[in-house]
């Protein structure tokens, strides 16, 4: 056997989806925005938005933006964001430290399995769930 490394390609299943009016880039995203409408209709947040910010870093090389992918708008006003992550990668920890850094007064959740999977079990009560 040679020594080429294998690449594996990771199906994200990024696209449109109907029941949400977005693109989404992952299956993860979409049904945590699926959450997001239930949480709405249950008064529990007030709103939410798909990849409406981007932070900018004042570096001059590297990672220097930061795109969150949901903006939440809680109920007494307070503004969060949260990012789908499942599977940290060294440019996706670049940009978590730099707006820790850069930004400390933005509360970002990250969402990765442990917290994915709390979350998928609400699916049978959220329509549409992938």
């Amino acid at each position: 056997m040679n020594n080429q490394r294998i690449v594996r390609a990771v199906k994200t299943h990024s696209g449109f989806r109907g029941d949400l009016g977005i693109y989404v880039r992952s299956r993860w995203e979409s049904n945590i925005a699926r959450y997001l409408n239930y949480l709405k209709s249950k008064k529990q947040i007030k709103d939410w938005e798909y990849e409406a910010e981007v932070f900018a870093f004042p570096v001059e090389r590297g990672n220097r933006f930061y795109k969150p992918d949901f903006k939440v708008y809680n109920n007494k006003g307070s503004i969060e964001f949260w990012e789908v992550k499942g599977y940290m990668d060294n440019n996706s920890r670049i940009k978590l430290d730099r707006m820790a850094r850069y930004y400390p007064d933005i509360k970002i959740i990250l969402i990765e399995k442990e917290q994915y999977k709390a979350i998928s079990k609400w699916k049978k009560l959220i329509g549409g769930w992938e």
